[in-house]
């Protein structure tokens, strides 16, 4: 009993801690982030001098075995490295949005005659016009001089119909010969027929609210300013949210990057640019001698080439723009698989991490693609070590006794999951996130380790975007790997239980049960991220606003580019299915009443007060539709998930878990 509780000793420490310190303090002050993650660094030392001299070195060389202890410690030095590096960058934090009131302030009082000439490139190589018509519409309401505004729609697919959606709407459309060196050529193709003195990049999914250039050009007044980089937001779910069912319940899968990760990087003077959402200096660009195209990640390449000249990037923490996430899990990997090689290539450039010229030691660590070359190995062996052990008896590591191992690991863990939800109280939780990582695994190692081997042996791959996106697939290839390693640790389990054929003893099975029964718990929830669910294109906004209805007041309830749900307190009976719906701002729209449904909250004793919901659909064309888009995309509305429901996530994900279960 007392040797227990002294086990369990530095975890309530560790629990004491967040509890007396950093859950009290504001998450956002550096001096607090310096606090916290000094002290879960320190814990992570703890436990890797444990680990190195307690459970490695003592392991005898009597073959294989000692080897894959070694090998074992080796991965998990890997993770305790990019974990140092993680608490480095988080221990700083900056919003720059007082910065950016105040220099706005500065910038705009001049004579509009003096502000700054801006092109807004927007590359496009397949996208279908639903998806194109938003970000040109967009672009070209951007508040700012319309003589000092020139939208480019950087055409490679060479569409003879967008050029004339293009001279329609004022954008200028312009093609080349070919499409040699992918997304990064055709915008130094624009760089030849553009001139303004900043270059802002959409891409052809992403909507720029109407303020984007108001907030972003003034950093430039800093001369050593190259980039000025803000978050992605997006206005339709992700196939994560989507596949798990968690649309209204966990935010999209990049927003603890852009939320929080960036905003700390942007501490350290080490943020990147994202390509899309962006604004650069064209002197800074010209000094590099145009957009890299040694890289498939040229806007990550235009980063560090640019800092090897002297500029900076900056990180602008605010909402000004809303895009397309990826609607399958085909544009999902599409994506990924991009950003790794991406990332991984710069290793072997001239202007990259390791080679590049006028870089500090701090910004060649920062910018190693860590991440990407240790998270999914590290994953993969956290799946592997209890199968090798239940099958094969072979130990990860020298083991003296469960307490000695309660009292090193279990700390660690207590004190980077405590981390992650201070940090991140809203984008985080443990069983999610490691379930969507797992997921990840099977496509992505095997991506890393070609990229090492072969980092320029896949070309640039265009995501699949819109209306020309493929149909609903099931992820056939990861479900099998996920279903694999269910069985064989499942199996595993079961084996150890008969003592017929049970192949291990000792403490340590019992640590091996628990982590196997883990595992399998997160596989599969990993497993319901592969069947695929339908989702609509063009998604509606939730908004509360006064309409009419062939003279019936009601609420504005719902809104997209093709349907409009309008609440009323009666049912109200129209004569025709034919309906004219007046909204402010807009020329009477004729639409078709398909339906009428209630929603069970809204259900009372007294008729009266009941609110019917009345479905409309409408098809708008021209300059009413263009208008449509920029009332919905340009800044007034948003989808987004502002906090984690962990009980409804949890209570979800073990519904759909056992449903999917049963019925297989």
């Amino acid at each position: 009993m007392v040797q227990s509780l002294l086990a369990l000793a530095p975890t309530l420490i560790v629990i004491a801690f967040f509890l007396l310190g950093p859950f009290n303090w504001s998450r956002h002050r550096s001096w607090s982030r310096a606090v916290t993650c000094a002290f879960v660094a320190a814990i992570a030392l703890r436990y890797m001098l444990w680990r190195f001299t307690e459970t490695v070195l003592p392991y005898p060389n009597d073959g294989p075995n000692f080897y894959w202890v070694w090998f074992v410690f080796i991965v998990e030095f890997l993770a305790f490295s990019e974990v140092v590096l993680f608490l480095i960058l988080m221990s700083r934090y900056v919003d720059r949005s007082a910065e950016g009131n105040r220099l706005e302030r500065q910038f705009f009082e001049r004579d509009e005659r003096e502000l700054p000439t801006v092109d807004v490139f927007i590359p496009t190589y397949n996208e279908p016009l639903d998806v194109l018509e938003r970000t040109i519409v967009g672009a070209l309401a951007l508040d700012h001089p319309k003589d000092k505004l020139n939208v480019y729609v950087l055409d490679d697919g060479r569409r003879d119909w967008l050029r004339t959606f293009c001279e329609g709407r004022g954008a200028i459309h312009v093609t080349r010969s070919d499409n040699a060196h992918a997304k990064a050529g055709n915008m130094n193709n624009g760089l030849r027929v553009s001139s303004g003195d900043f270059i802002a990049v959409f891409d052809a999914d992403f909507v720029p609210y109407r303020s984007f250039l108001r907030r972003t050009l003034p950093f430039f007044m800093d001369d050593t300013i190259g980039i000025v980089q803000t978050p992605q937001h997006f206005f339709n779910v992700d196939p994560i949210q989507s596949n798990l069912g968690l649309e209204n319940l966990w935010p999209d899968e990049q927003r603890l990057f852009f939320d929080e990760i960036a905003p700390s990087r942007d501490g350290w003077d080490v943020s990147f640019c994202c390509g899309s959402c962006s604004i650069a200096r064209r002197k800074a660009v010209d000094a590099i001698g145009g957009f890299p195209t040694e890289s498939i990640t040229e806007d990550l390449l235009t980063t560090l080439s640019m800092l090897n000249r002297g500029f900076k990037t900056r990180y602008l923490n605010e909402r000004l723009s809303m895009g397309l996430a990826a609607e399958n899990l085909t544009g999902y990997f599409v994506q990924r698989e991009r950003w790794c090689q991406g990332g991984i290539q710069t290793l072997y450039l001239h202007n990259g991490p390791l080679r590049g010229p006028g870089l500090s030691l701090f910004q060649r660590v920062m910018f190693l693609p860590m991440s990407w070359l240790v998270q999914y190995l590290v994953r993969f062996i956290v799946l592997l070590i209890p199968i090798v052990y239940l099958w094969f008896g072979a130990l990860p590591l020298y083991f003296t006794d469960v307490a000695d191992y309660v009292s090193n690991q279990v700390p660690l863990l207590a004190a980077y999951f405590l981390l992650m939800f201070w940090l991140t109280p809203t984008r985080y939780l443990p069983l999610v996130s490691t379930a969507v990582g797992t997921f990840s695994t099977f496509r992505m190692l095997p991506t890393v380790l070609s990229s090492l081997v072969r980092p320029f042996g896949k070309p640039f791959k265009v995501t699949p975007k819109g209306s020309s996106n493929e149909a609903n697939v099931f992820d056939a290839y990861t479900f099998t790997w996920i279903a694999g390693f269910i069985v064989v640790t499942a199996l595993g389990l079961l084996i150890n239980i008969v003592p017929e054929t049970a192949r291990v003893e000792g403490s340590f099975s019992a640590i091996a049960a628990l982590w196997s029964g883990i595992n399998i718990v997160v596989l599969i929830i990993a497993s319901l991220i592969c069947f695929e669910k339908q989702r609509r294109l063009l998604q509606a906004f939730k908004l509360d606003e006064p309409v009419d209805l062939d003279g019936v007041e009601g609420r504005l309830v719902s809104l997209s580019l093709d349907k409009a749900v309008v609440a009323v307190s009666t049912e109200t009976r129209f004569k025709s299915t034919k309906v004219r719906l007046n909204i402010e701002g807009f020329a009477p729209l004729e639409a078709d009443l398909k339906q009428v449904t209630q929603r069970r909250g809204d259900i009372t004793r007294t008729g009266d007060k009941q609110r019917y919901y009345l479905h409309l659909h409408y098809d708008l064309r021209g300059f009413e539709r263009d208008k449509m888009i920029i009332k919905l995309y340009t800044g007034r509305y948003s989808r987004d998930v502002p906090d984690i429901d962990k009980i409804a996530v949890s209570v979800n994900l073990l519904l759909r878990a056992f449903g999917r279960t049963r019925t297989a």
